[in-house]
């Protein structure tokens, strides 16, 4: 038997012809098949001879236009043979372009709303090929209604007549195609022959006054070779209040912009070398650049209003695209207005003076926010402005986001909910439309129930980045959708449209910042099956609690639970089922006494959890050898949740157990701001314009405000976190009265009866009143989560001395009496 070998030719010379005639055949086949004679004229090809067409176009046939170095020679041998197939063949290989006019639409429909834009839009598509964009448009708005006219201008005479006979068909009259160089395309070149059409209409007659409210590029900008006066041409183009948005290829190292602030933000922007290398040599086949040079001129000629990095998975290949929207790197730049915006940051002398309440006092001080004096120093280096200075609210508050104080939390929020009684807050604090409120992120909810009551100012904080983009996301909610998606989004906690919701109504209204980090992680918890409540370090609390009700069947137990409608149907409940499992003293000590447990899934600080052993080591005289943790902890979680199942009807009164045990809100029962009253309030026009976004720590933010200016600070438990040897707990409760008025309340809740830090606040001239202390048997209010309450009012420096003859301590005395 004859082996194989005794067919294979050895001959090189051989196996090059074999070689050759292969290719020559697979070429022959392309040939023939892209080639073959078309049918009934408008009848499409199929996409095979589509794909072919590409692939002869883009690798196979020969480059005419080189000899000359004339651009549009260039382009005309490169489309030519594949104009007809263009937009065929682009859909999976131009990714994004819908999410590009969709940002860009939604920009200008809010502009519009606003009154920054005054007569409908021009838009000029540079690069615009085939028109493929405008079409795409209409999706988000009316072309032929909503534009007054549309340039598509392109180098390319085999894509513009593909154009043209595109919008010969739709019958949009007022849609353009120029075959023209975009350096050179200049505006009031063609809007004065329309002026016979609409007198009424601007006519702009110098080339240095911008005109178009829109101006696009679309995998444009890498394949044109001087790129430079194409972008700057974009001033010349741009009006004022006009939005540009940018989609491309690119690839770019963390080396090049880890320096700049203006940005955006640069999730997922760095690209590995390997991916650098490849993607370069690849494009440069089809004369397409992907220098990061590019995409960095547009970041300095314009301010950044949104930035995405994405990848588009293309035939098993992760290829980098961007999507930025820009506009005027001056707009909003002036030395006055950023005065204005920073003012309500610092509660400055400039912000009294504004508000007509108060003018300077002699004993003012110039304090200035960390995004103030970010801007400061680009503006004097020529550079855009951070891109929250650009946004259409200005809610958040630009901040580093490389620190590493930021980037400790793993990308992920740890509260997907509040702890905190809003109602018990309301009934304590009184808010009136005076105050000016600080008072910790966490996960908004509070913040959004102090928005009811309409305060002059309301500072949130968190050192999270994550938790301010949840807060982002709620205040862009109620300002962009109806009740029917807000409830949606945070009372079910899920929306199967969450995607096209943040793009085409949602973006206008939140930092580059907060929409990256949306857009990447928003789909997969928004829009699956579990939702908001089971994502964050809290998430993992609810999916626990809810793996360990099927392990032992009473899931049934726990809808019937929540479904109670009097309180002795929901104890009968509780007490024959539910309740012996956290009568398992090995789950309690193994699970809820772990340390790590605690922290990384209810948010728990060991300095807290000290806190709780200590409390229930005085009560109870135990000795060492009971005085454990998870001891403490099963006594602790007992006397938390016993009261609550007794006293309070999760079904209409509790929502925040019905949360832990549903993972999701019902309409009888839910916060205060899930409500459709406080749905009609809180989408009001003007509703947030008191709202500032600190992201940083407490004392950072109110160490640069004006003394004496916030009249109610929330601290929810954080105090708890600090430990009772470092001294940071000292600066802060400083810091706090320093920014306080004379009369001004700290309320902060404790996990001890006793806190250490009480006595300091003594110390630096506060009274302090605990408001609330846990009772067992009793709830101090709907969560119970802590043992108490405290109310700590700053008072004038005659009065402290006056107050320690008077020590706090006989009415600590009477409670704990109280409590025998």
């Amino acid at each position: 038997m004859l082996g194989l070998s005794t067919f294979v030719p050895r001959d090189p010379l051989h196996l090059i012809t074999i070689a050759l005639c292969i290719v020559g055949l697979f070429l022959a086949t392309i040939f023939l098949v892209a080639f073959k004679p078309k049918g009934t004229p408008g009848q499409d090809r199929s996409t095979l001879q589509a794909y072919l067409k590409f692939f002869y176009a883009c690798f196979v046939k020969p480059h005419t236009g080189d000899g000359s170095g004339n651009q549009q020679d260039a382009l005309e041998s490169f489309y030519k043979a594949q104009a007809d197939v263009y937009d065929a063949t682009r859909h999976r290989l131009l990714r994004g372009r819908e999410d590009m006019l969709g940002l860009v639409a939604a920009q200008l429909k809010h502009r519009t709303e606003a009154g920054l834009i005054s007569q409908r839009p021009v838009w000029v598509d540079i690069g615009g090929g085939t028109g493929h964009n405008v079409e795409q448009m209409n999706a988000f708005v009316s072309v032929s209604d909503f534009f007054r006219a549309v340039y598509v201008v392109d180098l390319s005479p085999s894509l513009c007549d593909m154009a043209k006979k595109r919008f010969s068909r739709l019958g949009w009259s007022n849609v353009k195609v120029i075959c023209q160089d975009a350096r050179t395309f200049r505006l009031h070149e063609h809007e004065h022959r329309n002026l016979a059409n609409d007198r009424k209409e601007t006519i702009y007659e110098n080339a240095d006054v911008g005109g178009a409210e829109l101006v696009t590029m679309s995998y444009a900008l890498s394949m044109i070779p001087e790129f430079y006066p194409v972008i700057d041409s974009i001033c010349s183009l741009l009006n004022p209040n006009g939005v540009v948005g940018v989609i491309d290829f690119y690839v770019q190292s963390s080396v090049e912009y880890v320096g700049r602030n203006y940005t955006g933000g640069v999730i997922d922007r760095h690209c590995m070398w390997i991916s650098r290398v490849f993607w370069r040599t690849w494009f440069e086949i089809d004369r397409v650049n992907l220098e990061a040079a590019r995409r960095d001129y547009l970041e300095y000629r314009f301010g950044t209003v949104l930035g995405i990095n994405a990848r588009n998975n293309f035939f098993g290949v992760r290829l980098p695209y961007y999507i930025w929207i820009g506009c005027s790197k001056d707009h909003g730049a002036s030395t006055q207005k950023l005065a204005e915006i920073d003012a309500a940051a610092t509660e400055s002398p400039y912000l009294s003076a504004l508000d007509l309440r108060t003018g300077p006092m002699a004993t003012d001080v110039e304090v200035r926010s960390k995004a103030y004096e970010s801007a400061i120093i680009n503006l004097q280096s020529s550079l855009p402005l951070p891109a929250t200075w650009y946004q259409n609210h200005h809610w958040r508050i630009h901040y580093d986001e490389t620190l590493e104080k930021h980037k400790r939390f793993n990308d992920s929020y740890i509260y997907a909910f509040t702890w905190e009684d809003d109602r018990a807050d309301a009934r304590l604090l009184k808010v009136k439309a005076d105050d000016v409120i600080l008072a910790i992120t966490s996960a908004g909810d509070n913040i959004l129930s102090f928005a009811l009551e309409s305060p002059r100012r309301i500072h949130a904080v968190d050192l999270n980045p994550n938790q301010n983009h949840l807060l982002e996301l709620k205040v862009a909610a109620f300002t962009a959708l109806g009740y029917s998606d807000v409830w949606k989004l945070f009372g079910e906690g899920r929306h199967a449209e969450f995607r096209d919701l943040l793009i085409n109504k949602l973006s206008p209204h939140m930092s580059s910042l907060a929409f990256q980090y949306w857009l990447q992680a928003g789909p997969s918890v928004l829009s699956s099956s579990k939702g908001l409540y089971y994502s964050g370090g809290s998430g993992n609390a609810l999916t626990l609690v809810g793996w360990l009700f099927r392990v032992l069947a009473l899931t049934a137990e726990v809808k019937k639970l929540c479904s109670a409608q009097t309180l002795n149907e929901q104890r009968e409940i509780w007490n024959r089922s539910i309740k012996s499992v956290l009568h398992s003293k090995i789950l309690t000590w193994t699970i809820i006494g772990n340390e790590k447990w605690l922290w990384k899934a209810l948010g728990v600080p060991p300095a807290q959890r000290n806190m709780i052993e200590a409390d229930y080591s005085r009560q109870d005289d135990v000795g060492d050898e009971r005085n454990r943790s998870g001891h403490a902890v099963y006594e602790y979680v007992l006397n938390t949740f016993e009261p609550v199942v007794s006293t309070t009807l999760l079904s209409t009164s509790n929502h925040y157990y019905l949360l832990t045990l549903l993972g999701h809100y019902t309409p009888t029962s839910h916060p205060t701001y899930l409500s459709p009253k406080s749905h009609i309030k809180l989408s009001k026009p003007h509703a947030f314009n008191g709202l500032r976004i600190h992201t940083d720590e407490i004392s950072e933010v109110i160490a640069r405000m004006r003394p004496g200016t916030l009249t109610i600070v929330i601290v929810m438990d954080s105090m708890d976190w600090f430990p009772p040897e470092g001294r940071q707990a000292m600066r802060q409760i400083r810091s706090l009265n320093r920014a306080l008025k004379v009369k001004g309340r700290v309320m902060l809740r404790s996990a001890g009866l006793h806190p250490w830090y009480i006595s300091k606040f003594e110390e630096c001239g506060f009274a302090c009143k605990r408001v609330a202390v846990r009772v067992p048997g009793s709830c101090i209010d709907r969560v119970n989560m802590y043992a108490s309450t405290w109310i700590c009012t700053k008072i004038e420096q005659d009065e402290v001395r006056a107050h320690f003859r008077k020590t706090s301590l006989v009415e600590l005395s009477l409670g704990d009496a109280a409590m025998a």
